[in-house]
C-alpha cells in the first residue's frame, strides 16, 4: 500500500474522474473512496482514464452503515466493485464501528469472507478504537489489515496507534492536515517548514511518514496535490517530530465514534 494516497471526499462524480486522472501524473498510486461519499464510479472512471495498469493502482472504498451485517458486506462489496468497476478491491473497509447498531462484527466476518475468496487484497476499518478493535480480534480471530482514523498534530491519537502498532494493524490517517487550515498556521510548524525549505502542509505529511502511519490528504488544487506526494526528499528531526506533535489537543478533538459515524 503507498504511504500517502488521495482522499476523494466531497468529489462529486464528474469532477473526481478528473481529480484522478492529474493524481496519477503527479505520481499518486493510491485512491481512498467510500459508498458514502457517492463518487465510487467517478473514481474508477478517472483510473480507467489515467493510462496505468489496474495492478499499478491502489483503490480503497469503505461500506457504510446499510452494510452492517454479513450478507449486506458482501452486497456492498459486489455494488462498490461495479461502481468501480474492478475486478477486485485492493483495501475494503468498514466505514465506523456505529457500535449502537451493534453489528460490526458480523460486517467483519463479510470481510473476512472477500478476502478469503481473494476478492480484496486486504481487510480493514475505519474509526475503530481499541474497545472495538479487540471485539473483532476476539470474536473473530482475524486482524484487521489497516485502520483508518482522524490523525494530524491537532489529535495525534497516541493510544489507538500504540494498540494498532501492538497488533500489526497499519494506522492510515485521514484529514492529515487537519480541518480549516488554522493547523498551518501554527508557528512551529510554520519555522520548521521555513528551515527545509517545504511547505507547512509538506511537513505535517512527513511528520505523518516518520511516525510510520499512512495519509490520504485531499486536494483539487494541482500544485497542492503534486506538493502533498513531494514530502519524501527530506526528513525531521527527533525535536522537530516532538514540537509538531506537543500541538496534540486530545481525543476530545477528535470525532468520537462511539457518538457518529454512517
Amino acid at each position: 500500500m503507498p504511504q500517502v494516497g488521495l482522499g476523494t471526499w466531497p468529489l462529486a462524480d464528474r469532477e473526481v474522474e478528473k481529480v484522478v486522472v492529474r493524481a496519477v501524473a503527479a505520481g499518486y498510486r493510491l485512491f481512498d473512496t467510500a459508498h458514502m461519499y457517492a463518487n465510487e464510479k467517478g473514481v474508477g472512471h478517472g483510473l480507467r482514464a489515467c493510462g496505468l495498469p489496474r495492478e499499478e493502482l491502489f483503490v480503497t472504498t469503505k461500506l457504510s452503515a446499510r452494510s452492517h451485517g454479513y450478507d449486506e458486506a458482501l452486497e456492498a462489496y459486489a455494488t462498490s466493485a461495479r461502481r468501480l468497476d474492478v475486478d477486485y478491491i485492493d483495501l475494503f473497509l468498514i466505514h465506523w464501528p456505529l457500535p449502537w447498531l451493534d453489528r460490526y462484527v458480523d460486517a467483519w466476518r463479510g470481510l473476512v469472507k472477500l478476502f478469503d475468496d481473494g476478492l480484496v487484497r486486504a481487510i480493514g476499518v475505519s474509526n475503530f478504537k481499541p474497545a472495538h478493535l479487540d471485539r473483532v480480534i476476539d470474536e473473530t480471530g482475524v486482524v484487521p489489515d489497516v485502520n483508518q482514523i482522524q490523525v494530524s498534530p491537532y489529535t495525534i491519537r497516541e493510544v489507538t496507534r500504540a494498540y494498532d502498532a501492538d497488533h500489526s494493524i497499519v494506522t492510515q490517517s485521514w484529514s492529515p492536515i487537519g480541518l480549516g487550515g488554522a493547523l498551518l498556521s501554527e508557528p512551529a510548524i510554520v519555522a520548521i517548514a521555513a528551515r527545509h525549505g517545504k511547505s507547512a502542509a509538506q511537513v505535517v505529511l512527513r511528520w505523518h511518514v516518520e511516525l510510520g502511519l499512512g495519509a490520504v490528504p485531499k486536494s483539487v488544487n494541482p500544485e497542492r496535490m503534486a506538493a502533498n506526494i513531494d514530502i519524501f526528499d527530506f526528513a525531521l528531526s527527533d525535536d522537530e517530530i516532538a514540537a509538531i506533535s506537543a500541538l496534540d489537543r486530545g481525543e476530545a478533538h477528535a470525532e468520537d465514534s462511539d457518538e457518529t459515524g454512517n
